[in-house]
């Protein structure tokens, strides 16, 4: 998507990757055709998701020099993307893995309760057929960089190839990753109970009113096509909505969008996106973000509590999505989550194709009336 990245800082994972992550240089391989001789110094950076995800995939692909765990393996996620922990990939694989999620827990600012929030996928769907006829796959993690044009995949034998991030080869790659379908809506929550104990978040306790009240619904969707990378699963996108509530403070609603996976698509939800008896003008900002895997949910929203807390009302509405994108250091716009796009001063009577200010996007709206149940 033609968006700015920023990079949410996460706790340190210095251990994690020590573990997975070998110190000596890995030998560089030629691949014919699909992939070019990768250098030192092309790994990600040590202390990232990206790094552990890196260090997971080199540990697994060398597990498949025992034919029967790669026959195991390619068989599972022939179909569909597996849940990491169900990788029988050997008893070394398994530690590495347990001490991955934690770490990566913590780094994206989720319970340590959580659960396995790691996940292996085949890189594309037409990789499928070399997969079925035992064709030895390579293993490589997802990049959180949308513009990436190489990616660093490991053999069996522990050799690192970059493979093309432009077009899909012909040897079947498999991808380590995040699985962000799983997290976001449980950072989401994070967000929103962070935000409710500043008293920021818009409840259902705030409508006042009887017999029901406007929102804006969105019947169709699109965002703007930028050939994103193979590798590049799914799009795991949300909504940060704000406006002034009736105590004059901001009141921010989070608004997931589960729907929209890809770019060069339109959707038709017909979702309910803004719901204005939260606001004292009838008015709110929309600003849509992207998890690719790196959203420290707890680090996004202290950034917005610092940035909305004290903003107060003046006696006119003043668009939120500055304040918003202001919030975010500038030592961020680095990586993930990614801003999409944002709408300005959407309205009870809005209504029509509305074009993002980024134009990355448009949203078909129209007002919805809400009746009191």
């Amino acid at each position: 998507m033609n968006r700015r990245p920023f990079h949410i800082s996460a706790l340190s994972l210095a251990a994690v990757t020590a573990t997975l992550v070998a110190t000596a240089a890995t030998p560089a391989s030629a691949w014919t055709g699909e992939a070019r001789q990768a250098t030192s110094g092309v790994a990600a950076p040590a202390g990232s998701i990206s790094s552990v995800t890196d260090g997971l995939a080199r540990q697994l692909a060398s597990a498949f020099t025992d034919r029967a765990v790669q026959h195991r393996v390619a068989a599972a996620v022939a179909g569909a993307p597996v849940d990491l922990t169900t990788v029988e990939a050997g008893s070394a694989f398994a530690a590495a893995l347990r001490s991955a999620n934690q770490a990566v827990l913590a780094a994206k600012g989720l319970p340590a309760t959580a659960g396995s929030m790691l996940q292996l996928r085949l890189g594309h769907p037409d990789m499928r057929a070399a997969l079925a006829r035992g064709q030895a796959p390579l293993v490589a993690a997802a990049p959180t960089d949308d513009t990436v044009t190489s990616v660093i995949a490991y053999t069996a034998k522990g050799r690192s190839v970059r493979v093309d991030g432009t077009r899909v080869p012909q040897v079947p790659v498999l991808v380590v990753e995040v699985d962000t379908a799983k997290a976001l809506p449980l950072g989401l929550q994070v967000m929103r109970d962070m935000l409710a104990r500043h008293g920021l978040a818009g409840s259902d306790g705030d409508l006042t009113t009887n017999g029901g009240y406007w929102a804006t619904k969105v019947n169709a969707i699109r965002l703007s096509n930028d050939h994103e990378p193979w590798v590049k699963g799914a799009a795991e996108i949300f909504d940060i909505v704000g406006g002034f509530g009736f105590d004059s403070h901001v009141r921010v609603d989070i608004v997931q969008m589960p729907y929209l996976d890809h770019d060069n698509t339109t959707y038709y939800p017909n979702q309910l996106i803004v719901h204005y008896f939260r606001y004292k003008y009838n008015l709110a900002d929309v600003v849509m973000m992207e998890d690719d895997g790196d959203t420290n949910y707890q680090a996004l929203a202290t950034a917005i509590i610092n940035a909305l807390l004290y903003i107060i009302d003046g006696g006119a509405y003043i668009p939120l999505v500055n304040a918003i994108l202001e919030a975010i250091p500038a030592s961020w716009w680095t990586d993930d989550p990614d801003y999409v796009e944002s709408w300005y001063t959407l309205a009870t009577t809005s209504s029509g194709r509305r074009y993002g200010a980024s134009a990355n996007g448009w949203m078909d709206v129209v007002p919805y009336w809400v009746p009191e149940l």
